[in-house]
Order: structure tokens, then C-alpha cells, then sequence
């Protein structure tokens, strides 16, 4: 995992799954607070699959430890692959906030955190 910094914005770079569990997500938010960032974008392909199937709670719970400590999270992926209406509603919702969004690049990410 390599952590590349874009002023105060931190980008998870990596091929593997590194969340799987709420656990992970707040190692992850731990780093990257400690090198100075307020905002954190990571890849879809790091997340693990389970996070996009929301019977399993992981994203909520993952989702809500972002909120409760104040770092905006930018998920950056191709999320018209999901049929769920379910999972595509919170992607809605999710985008509608100021915490949370899925977007489609980094570039979006770094917009919305502008």
C-alpha cells in the first residue's frame, strides 16, 4: 500500500483488497491522519466485495466510522456495474452529503474535497 499525498487529501494506492472489515478501514484513516490528511480517497478494487452488498452492514458501519471522526471519504470506481436499486439509493444519499461520495476518478475526488 502506498499513500500519496495531494495537499491535505490522502489517495490509497494498491492492487489488493485492503478493507475488510471496519477494522481495516480505521487502521487505514489512522495512517493517513497521522501524515496529515483531513480527506481520503481510495479505489473500488480495494474495497472488498462484501462492502458493496448491503445486507452485510460493512459499508454503513465503515461509512458511519468516517462520519464519526470528521474524514471525508471519496470511493473512486465504476458503480454502474451494481443492479442492487438498493446500493445504487446509497450512492444516491452518499452523494448527496459532504462525507461520503462515489465518484468516477480521482479527479472528481480531488474536486469535491476542493
Amino acid at each position: 500500500m502506498e499513500i500519496i499525498l495531494h495537499n491535505s487529501i490522502a489517495e490509497i494506492i494498491s492492487d489488493e483488497i485492503l478493507i475488510n472489515e471496519v477494522q481495516d478501514a480505521l487502521d487505514i484513516m489512522a495512517d493517513c491522519r497521522y501524515q496529515g490528511a483531513d480527506s481520503l480517497i481510495i479505489h473500488e478494487k480495494n474495497l472488498c466485495p462484501e462492502f458493496f452488498d448491503l445486507k452485510t452492514k460493512i459499508a454503513g458501519d465503515i461509512l458511519q466510522k468516517f462520519s464519526n471522526y470528521r474524514m471525508r471519504l471519496a470511493i473512486v470506481g465504476d458503480f454502474s456495474k451494481f443492479t442492487s436499486k438498493s446500493l445504487r439509493d446509497f450512492i444516491y444519499e452518499s452523494n448527496k452529503g459532504k462525507l461520503v461520495g462515489f465518484v468516477g476518478s480521482v479527479e472528481e475526488a480531488l474536486g469535491r474535497f476542493a
